[in-house]
């Protein structure tokens, strides 16, 4: 269980803070809700208390040294397939809430772009991709947002 102020993650929105916890009447039943600020967009969601992949807590050092060095490991096969298949082929990464999913998303893309110009949505999602980790490595580290995305950056220039 979170308590008031942990930072958690929520799949397909990023990091929030729990702002509080509720409960309200549903079916008859009284359930409890995490209702979560998402740190992005200042948006608040509300999340069963008893969900089991509804929300997790931030990545430890370990989790964050699998995401660079998976993000450095640029031997990878790249898809080539059409962008809309591709794209909803990392939607579903995505929203699994898991970085090192996340990472892999942002990996193929940078590297795509390297080789091509990148659709609309392609783009949308690099930018989403890298905002959700940045976001959470910066949470986690206490270090600056503008240091870890320029860490990444690096390793793609």
């Amino acid at each position: 269980m979170f308590n008031l102020g942990d930072h958690v993650v929520c799949p397909g929105h990023g990091v929030g803070q729990v702002f509080s916890v509720e409960t309200k009447e549903l079916n008859g039943e009284m359930k409890s809700f995490y209702i979560i600020k998402i740190v992005s967009n200042g948006m608040k969601v509300m999340i069963p208390v008893d969900s089991k992949d509804g929300v997790r807590g931030l990545m430890g050092n370990t989790e964050i040294n699998g995401v660079f060095e998976l993000l450095q490991d640029h031997n990878v096969k790249v898809d080539q397939s059409t962008w809309n298949r591709r794209h909803r082929e990392y939607t579903l990464k995505v929203k699994t809430g898991s970085l090192i999913e996340i990472a892999d998303v942002l990996r193929q893309l940078l590297l795509l772009k390297m080789t091509k110009k990148l659709s609309f949505g392609e783009r949308k999602m690099l930018d989403q991709c890298k905002e959700l980790i940045v976001k959470e490595i910066a949470l986690s580290t206490g270090s600056p947002e503008g240091s870890v995305s320029e860490k990444i950056d690096s390793l793609y220039t």
